[in-house]
């Protein structure tokens, strides 16, 4: 009886599953035949099996001698920088989402639900909007810059704009509403005896906020940095705004290639390689908070 409704269960899901996977993997697969084909004339690919393009997201000819190789040392530096401030995105949405989805977990049940409302206000605006307005705020004439100009502080405009740290700042301000519902999902469920329980130990706050809290919320921790990582290392629109043709990242390159390059062998080369590294990062940081809770359940 049991093996006949496990039975009916995979039936009756099997038409989402199909889709799903259809919808995941279809277009997965399109990309990845791209990058094995010929750009095409005037974009689009020629039919005609080649390796060119996945030779040159690591290599690049020389413009007169074709016949020279080098590395290509553009790409590299896109990549590094990509993942650089994911990883610096990820790091800061995790320092000002802790304390914030903490303030709001500690609030009274009545008021918990205005606190993650005005959390939320920001995805009712479209992710343009909030990226000019972010924008305003650090243009060499913007707010900031008048500010400290109207005070004394500064003589001239500090060059914001168009720097990584413009394009981490956006970053940060658009994705940090994802690190901190999963963190205060985690938070909402924590046993506060505990944390009582090591002060009447006398623990300190630290102690009690590294041996108590933290291991109990790695879990919106985790899920945190999934929902940021992910995002800022395929971010587009931020970038583009933010950073200007100066701090290109690998969503602005692999937009390029398809757009203004018309090479689209070489963008879905670099999608797929992409898609290899998100894969990759998560593969290792899953490993390493596998590996730090082995020997604590063991």
């Amino acid at each position: 009886m049991e093996r006949e409704r496990h039975g009916w269960k995979w039936l009756l899901s099997a038409p989402a599953l199909v889709v799903l996977i259809a919808a995941a993997s279809g277009p997965l697969l399109i990309v990845a035949v791209y990058s094995l084909l010929s750009p095409g004339e005037m974009g689009g690919v020629s039919w005609v099996f080649s390796t060119e393009a996945w030779m040159r997201v690591f290599m690049s000819r020389d413009i007169f001698e074709p016949e020279i190789i080098s590395w290509n040392s553009a790409h590299f530096t896109v990549f590094w920088r990509t993942i650089w401030l994911s990883m610096q995105t990820t790091l800061i949405c995790a320092v000002l989402g802790f304390p914030t989805a903490w303030f709001i977990a500690t609030r009274p049940p009545a008021s918990r639900t205005l606190w993650l409302f005005l959390i939320t206000i920001p995805f009712w605006t479209n992710l343009l909007i909030r990226t000019f307005a972010i924008q305003e705020l650090i243009r060499n004439s913007g707010t900031i810059n008048s500010i400290l100009m109207w005070t004394g502080l500064i003589e001239r405009p500090i060059q914001l704009l168009y720097t990584d740290f413009a394009v981490l700042l956006g970053m940060s301000y658009v994705f940090l509403p994802l690190m901190i519902l999963p963190l205060y999902a985690a938070m909402d469920k924590l046993d506060f005896r505990l944390v009582e329980a090591g002060y009447d130990l006398y623990a300190s706050r630290m102690q009690v906020l590294r041996h108590v809290i933290i291991p109990m919320v790695k879990p919106g921790f985790i899920a945190g940095s999934i929902l940021v990582f992910i995002p800022s290392i395929g971010a587009y629109v931020t970038p583009r705004i933010l950073g200007g043709g100066r701090t290109m990242m690998m969503g602005n390159l692999i937009g390029l290639q398809f757009g203004q390059g018309q090479n689209w062998p070489l963008g879905a080369a670099l999608s797929v390689l992409l898609l290899v590294i998100v894969v990759g990062a998560l593969i290792f940081y899953l490993r390493v908070v596998n590996r730090e809770e082995g020997p604590r359940h063991g």
